[in-house]
């Protein structure tokens, strides 16, 4: 693996309380550039909450830092990537693929005709994901494979040292669903860390690399063969999925 400014993720013994209940009760996790990280569970087991700590959007007890290939911690902010389940978009707007890269990824103002510039900054950019070919279409007319594969390819562009992806393929048919896993093999070649929540099972067996099972506090971790067949996994799913 080629030098990178974020190693790995750490996260120990997180703990996220409302009130006098808790949502999420001492967990601890290490995620490594390279890799892709999932974090499965029934509704409610807590998952969300704990990205949101990951994310410092929430109060927590415990730690998250950032450390490079000798292990130390960096003190830097890092560079967060998000990739949301879904994004409420006007189907009647006239606004492009390429009105939204511009508008989320520079300082140009929506209202003004794009420049040349940045138009070729950014078809530069989704040719590198054999995307590009979506730059002119209207947003709102996206099916939502196309939708997710234009928001990931958004969401590394500057690179993140961190990739949160929040059920990316939700909704998502079979051809978009392909589309999805090559983008994300590719991705998982560059120094980030990529964390993933996701309901869909075979989603996280064909792509994760670590696997942690989560019902507020750690059930089961380790590659998905070892989650997937542990004793946890089938009191979790005992129909093999989300319940």
């Amino acid at each position: 693996m080629s030098g990178c400014g974020l190693h790995c993720l750490k996260m120990e013994h997180i703990t996220v309380r409302a009130g006098a209940e808790t949502l999420v009760e001492d967990v601890s996790l290490h995620a490594h550039c390279g890799e892709i990280t999932a974090v499965i569970g029934r509704n409610g087991a807590g998952k969300s909450t704990l990205f949101k700590a990951i994310l410092d959007q929430l109060p927590h007890e415990g730690t998250v830092s950032f450390s490079g290939h000798d292990g130390v911690p960096t003190h830097r902010k890092p560079r967060i990537g998000y990739v949301p389940q879904s994004l409420n978009i006007d189907s009647g707007s006239p606004a492009t693929v390429l009105d939204l890269a511009v508008s989320l990824t520079s300082r140009w103002p929506a209202f003004l005709p794009v420049p040349r510039r940045l138009r070729e900054e950014m078809r530069a950019h989704f040719a590198q994901f054999a995307a590009d070919g979506l730059l002119d279409r209207p947003v709102g007319r996206l099916s939502g494979g196309e939708l997710q594969r234009v928001l990931l390819v958004l969401a590394v562009r500057p690179q993140p040292d961190m990739l949160v992806l929040d059920e990316p393929v939700s909704g998502v048919d079979e051809a978009g669903l392909e589309r999805f896993y090559q983008l994300l093999e590719q991705l998982r070649k560059q120094d980030m860390v990529i964390l993933l929540i996701s309901h869909d099972l075979p989603f996280v067996q064909r792509c994760a690399d670590r696997v942690l099972l989560l019902d507020k506090r750690v059930l089961a971790t380790g590659t998905p063969k070892e989650v997937f067949a542990s004793p946890a996994f089938r009191r979790a799913f005992p129909l093999g999925g989300e319940s």
